[in-house]
């Protein structure tokens, strides 16, 4: 026998999934809800938690819980840029990019292999579906290959990565650790989720034909709206099939 909780999400979830309560529409109070269901508000608000965590409900502070319009996916090309300028057109997302000077700290001196306080410039790049914030990153690149000064102009998303590929060398390795995990409080206010919706997380070093690191990102995606693609390429010998 499912508990009250269980009861509550799944009554909930077969009213969004017919129709009766629309994307977009906002659910009765915590209390009417409490009311109507005769439970604590406690355990309403654990039956909510469920259908957030599934990506069916949103909680936006101080205004109340509303049905999640359906999110687009993107999908991320390992290797790509960041975000995937041709993602972000297909799917109608806009990226807001603010430009910051900072200092390698801790795990940016690590993967940029630069000293510590070493003067970086800091991209971070925000996309949003709508009104709705979609994915975060976060591009780190070392002020003489690509100093704050030179990117001060209000520029695209597109503009600033045309503007880092003149300013740069090429790169000629790029190395991906992938992994899953919780988002910290700030990625979780920052991309208005969950703190229980996992998400995926890409930290990428691009480094050039003399092995300096000319770059490093680090990117959030929710889990409920992308995927992540990496294709191997294999090199055949044709002296062994030849044999």
């Amino acid at each position: 026998m499912p508990s009250r909780r269980d009861a509550i999400a799944d009554d909930l979830r077969d009213r969004i999934a017919t129709g009766r309560i629309k994307p977009g529409e906002r659910l009765p109070s915590e209390a009417h809800l409490a009311t109507q269901y005769r439970v604590s508000t406690p355990t309403l608000r654990n039956a909510l938690a469920v259908l957030q965590v599934e990506g069916l409900v949103e909680k936006v502070h101080g205004k109340g819980n509303f049905v999640r319009r359906p999110l687009r996916r993107i999908t991320y090309v390992g290797g790509g840029r960041t975000p995937d300028t041709q993602a972000a057109a297909h799917t109608d997302l806009s990226v807001i990019v603010r430009t910051t000077r900072t200092r390698a700290r801790g795990h940016l001196a690590t993967l940029l292999k630069v000293s510590p306080s070493s003067p970086l410039t800091e991209f971070l790049c925000l996309s949003h579906e709508g009104e709705r914030p979609h994915s975060l990153a976060r591009i780190y690149v070392p002020c003489d290959l690509a100093p704050a000064a030179a990117l001060r102009e209000s520029l695209s998303y597109e503009g600033v990565m045309t503007r880092l590929t003149r300013l740069r060398p090429p790169p000629a390795e790029v190395r991906e650790r992938v992994s899953v995990r919780l988002p910290t409080p700030e990625e979780a206010s920052t991309l208005r989720i969950s703190s229980a919706l996992a998400v995926l997380a890409i930290t990428r070093q691009m480094a050039d034909t003399a092995g300096r690191v000319v770059e490093a990102a680090l990117l959030v995606l929710p889990g409920d709206r992308a995927d992540a693609v990496f294709t191997t390429h294999y090199v055949i010998d044709e002296r062994a099939t030849e044999g």
